[in-house]
């Protein structure tokens, strides 16, 4: 069934803050899921449709905030380069979209009288 342009829908957008920067939001777990599918920093930029500069200084800004590096990258050359998500990483990225989850869940009676509301 298609979405009509009036179709209503709540999505949370978390940010966690580590100081000024944003350790995790929404675009960095993007960049990590696409980087889980694609292995590579290059491609999961692509598929996003930002520079592969702009994932990379995510993913630098990611390692400064957090204990662990989420992603491990190998240098190219003759068989090539890559990346992933380290076990911390996996584990950052599920915790996320479990609090997404969550907040939904917890909204839900809440976002059901909101949505009276809304036009058509």
């Amino acid at each position: 069934m298609k979405a009509s342009p009036r179709s209503k829908k709540l999505q949370p957008r978390f940010r966690i803050l580590c100081g000024k920067e944003i350790a995790m939001g929404p675009g960095k777990a993007e960049l990590l899921e696409q980087l889980q599918k694609t292995g590579s920093i290059a491609d999961a930029a692509q598929n996003l449709g930002m520079s592969y500069m702009r994932a990379w200084k995510l993913i630098k800004t990611m390692e400064e905030c957090f204990k662990e590096p989420l992603v491990l990258a190998t240098r190219g050359g003759s068989k090539g380069g890559g990346a992933g998500l380290s076990a911390a990483g996996e584990k950052v990225l599920r915790l996320y979209r479990e609090l997404e989850a969550k907040s939904l869940k917890a909204s839900a009676k809440t976002w059901a009288q909101m949505v009276k509301f809304l036009a058509d």
